[in-house]
């Protein structure tokens, strides 16, 4: 078998094998198996990339990076629905439709998915395009994205000329606990529900990011096709399933609205037990001959009705408000509630996200307040009811200290959220240790994120300047690490106390202080201790140093356990000062960059880290204090902008010229 053979082998295969599992959940193969098939391919793809096809499963891994998403026109309309809350607006929706087809004909009722609907368009099998919905007539195109939906076949099981399709993208129950769990540590604004997430993750310009969410979906409808007749809604999804799409659907057909409300029911009664969320049930019309006779309104068919579920509501009690700290020092207030049977399971703690949420609902302990499930999910405080209130209940405030370290809690002007400034803090320790040793800061190899946690687990360190104090006995003898590996990771530590105030200022992880500020503040100041006296003012005269960083770094070297911290590292030997690099080279210092496109010999990071190394500042947007714009192929709205404000365009070859 020649390795063009073996690859077509390949593609087939996973390509299967992804069916079989995301679609019909029946794998064949164990996660290891499909892995390995999947290096043999992405092997050979490198070292053939003119093999690559837009159906290779390995298109689904994400990493494409866009400046923004095209315009799509959808050909075919992609309508809302019309909702109805209740069984007689279901019976006046049947009158309409019998007074139009009398009794011939018969409805179709299917879960309605909360996610976000989507257009996808196959040529030749292959699948070419993805739109998001948009306003119906106008979407957006976000293929990339889409590609990474594992449920979403990049090549169709049957072959057909042309198809588009309509879907609903979904991220399931788990996932969507587990994304807005993240996002609080991280403190980050939370999903409302599992719609706004799945928008959210489609709208992501690096797909890789989109990758991570594990994206799904069910495809409910075929748009347009061409070189196949589909006579009804049911033989059409039934054509769906052949061609490997995951499809949601009754397989039959209801012959009055009582029978069809009766599977509404049927379907109300086990939606809290699936993993996906769904927020009601459709109605439509079988026959696409009946359809075209009933015909639309501008936004809506009159042949199919969204029926709407009541979200499900509980009155109890607030018995106090407590705060946690998250990984990033942000502190979060929750509800502890009276226990309350809601939606399946029973409740006792409801999020309060941050004291603005409280104080516009007037959240105080002792409240009666009324909860639901956002998404059926996360449990949220509705609203306060205010007529039960006795004049004992307590107003809230956010603690001055933090709960976990007692170090100073500060908000940002402009910002929701409080955190902990403690350099030190138990509940930051993992992160703040990982940041320690990354490459950018203290570069300490060996010292990867499993490690550290076996690390804090064992109580071998709690914060990053314990790592200075490890004995060589302790640390080989933890699980799977050795007399060599512990050695590797002294002699790392040993290094890297002669890295010098650029590299430790910034593995300090005060808020807002990158690589480039930590440079600029090490060149300033001199040494780490000459920042315990440093004002807003000193630091603000620091070109691109603001208030807000200034601010920052003056709050975080006025906490006493910053002073014992870096005490701490002080006795171990690690470099307090500041030391000029031999050569330097600064010839973009004071020159702002931004990139866009696609260049042929760096990545974006790399081309970067070259502009930074010479003194430069690389920015994510364009204005009127940028100096150079490099621009690769296919340079979007960025180099649009540059255009009319005057700033210099380079190419690639030019900036090649410039940094030789």
């Amino acid at each position: 078998m020649t390795t063009r053979e073996r690859y077509e082998e390949l593609k087939n295969l996973l390509n299967e094998h992804s069916y079989k599992y995301y679609v019909l959940d029946d794998p064949d193969i164990t996660d290891e198996q499909y892995d390995k098939l999947m290096r043999e391919l992405t092997d050979i793809e490198k070292a053939n990339p003119d093999y690559v096809t837009a159906d290779s499963p390995s298109q689904k891994v994400g990493g494409v990076v866009l400046d923004g998403f095209e315009t799509v026109t959808h050909t075919v309309p992609m309508q809302s629905l019309q909702d109805a809350f209740s069984f007689d607006e279901l019976k006046d929706f049947d009158t309409r439709v019998r007074g139009v087809l009398g009794d011939r004909g018969e409805y179709c009722v299917e879960q309605k998915i909360d996610g976000l609907s989507v257009s996808l368009e196959y040529v030749n099998s292959v699948f070419t395009r993805g739109s998001t919905r948009g306003d119906g007539i106008t979407g957006e195109d976000v293929t990339e994205n889409l590609k990474t939906v594992k449920s979403i076949p990049l090549k169709l099981r049957v072959d057909v000329p042309y198809l588009e399709v309509r879907g609903e993208v979904f991220i399931s129950k788990p996932d969507f606990a587990k994304i807005n769990a993240t996002r609080e540590e991280n403190g980050e604004s939370t999903f409302a529900n599992p719609r706004n997430a799945a928008a959210g993750s489609l709208r992501q310009l690096n797909s890789a990011v989109a990758a991570k969410r594990n994206l799904d979906i069910f495809v409910f409808n075929i748009q347009q096709i061409e070189g196949r007749e589909i006579s009804s809604h049911l033989e059409g999804l039934e054509f769906l399933r052949q061609c490997g799409f995951k499809v949601i659907s009754n397989d039959k057909g209801f012959s009055t609205i009582e029978d069809a409300y009766a599977e509404i029911e049927r379907i109300g009664s086990i939606r809290r037990d699936l993993y996906y969320d769904i927020d009601g049930a459709v109605i439509k019309v079988n026959e696409l001959s009946h359809r075209e006779e009933l015909g639309t309104t501008a936004k809506t068919p009159r042949w199919a009705i969204a029926y709407k579920y009541p979200a499900e509501k509980q009155k109890t009690k607030v018995k106090d408000i407590t705060v946690a700290v998250g990984r990033t020092g942000v502190l979060t207030p929750a509800a502890e509630l009276e226990p309350v049977l809601i939606a399946g399971s029973t409740v006792s703690r409801a999020t309060l996200h941050n004291i603005d949420f409280i104080r516009s609902k007037d959240i105080r302990i002792g409240d009666t307040v009324v909860i639901q499930k956002a998404g059926d999910i996360i449990p949220e405080v509705v609203e306060v009811v205010a007529d039960e209130r006795t004049g004992s209940e307590v107003e809230f405030n956010m603690p001055e200290t933090c709960p976990d370290c007692g170090a100073k809690v500060h908000r940002e002007e402009g910002e929701a959220a409080y955190r902990c400034t403690g350099v030190d803090c138990p509940a930051q320790a993992i992160r703040n240790i990982i940041h320690f040793v990354s490459r950018d800061a203290m570069d300490i190899e060996g010292l990867g994120p499993q490690i550290i946690e076996k690390l804090v687990e064992n109580k071998l360190i709690s914060n990053s300047a314990d790592l200075y104090y490890m004995d060589r006995e302790s640390l080989a003898n933890l699980d799977k690490m050795g007399d060599k590996s512990a050695d590797n990771i002294l002699s790392a530590l040993e290094k890297s106390k002669s890295n010098g105030m650029v590299r430790l200022l910034y593995a300090l992880g005060i808020r807002h202080i990158g690589a480039g500020s930590s440079k600029l503040i090490a060149k300033r100041f001199g040494s780490i201790n000459a920042l315990f006296d440093a004002t807003v003012e000193e630091l603000s005269s620091i070109g691109d140093i603001g208030g807000i960083m200034a601010q920052s770094v003056v709050d975080f070297f006025a906490e006493p356990h910053t002073r014992e911290f870096i005490d701490k590292l002080s006795h171990a030997g690690v470099s307090m000062e500041y030391i000029a690099e031999e050569g330097s080279d600064n010839r973009f210092e004071g020159k702002t960059f931004v990139l866009t496109g696609t260049l042929e010999n760096y990545g974006r990071k790399e081309a970067g880290a070259i502009i930074e190394k010479f003194g430069g500042k690389v920015s994510g947007s364009v204005s009127k204090n940028t100096d150079y714009v490099l621009a690769g192929e296919a340079a979007g709205s960025k180099l649009k902008k540059a255009t009319e404000l005057g700033v210099a365009v380079i190419s690639e070859q030019e900036f090649e010229d410039m940094i030789k």
